[in-house]
């Protein structure tokens, strides 16, 4: 029962996300609008991480299913994609370079910053992560 109450709760934050898409008066995706106000309910403490935890564990465990519906709708278009293929190879090479580029850059910015925490917290003390 508890994980119906988990998935509830999850569900009905996506849903308030399409709402809110649904009365913008420009388009912004649902599923983003959804994470924003997760992580402002997770850090204003009005949902505690145990709240959601084992039903959220389950979908990143299982996150390779939910591409299944995109890799199908893509093959279903294989003439079409046929017609473009050179380009939209292109554009998924360059985004996936920017993409680990900017998760790489991200990953150091931020222990850089816990470097420094660290070495206050310590007294000043030679904490230096590459």
């Amino acid at each position: 029962m508890e994980v119906l109450k988990q998935l509830a709760i999850i569900l009905g934050i996506t849903l308030l996300g399409e709402a809110i898409a649904a009365v913008l008066p420009f388009a912004f995706p649902a599923s983003v609008i959804a994470m924003v106000l997760l992580f402002i309910l997770l850090l204003t403490g009005a949902i505690q991480v145990k709240t959601i935890e084992e039903t959220g564990d389950f979908f990143l465990k299982n996150m390779s299913l939910f591409f299944l519906p995109a890799a199908v709708g893509i093959l279903e278009h294989a003439a079409l994609l046929s017609k473009t293929l050179v380009p939209f190879l292109l554009v998924c090479v360059i985004t996936l370079v920017l993409t680990f580029g900017a998760t790489a850059w991200t990953v150091l910015a931020v222990r850089r910053v816990q470097a420094r925490i660290l070495q206050k917290k310590q007294g000043g003390g030679s904490a230096h992560v590459e």
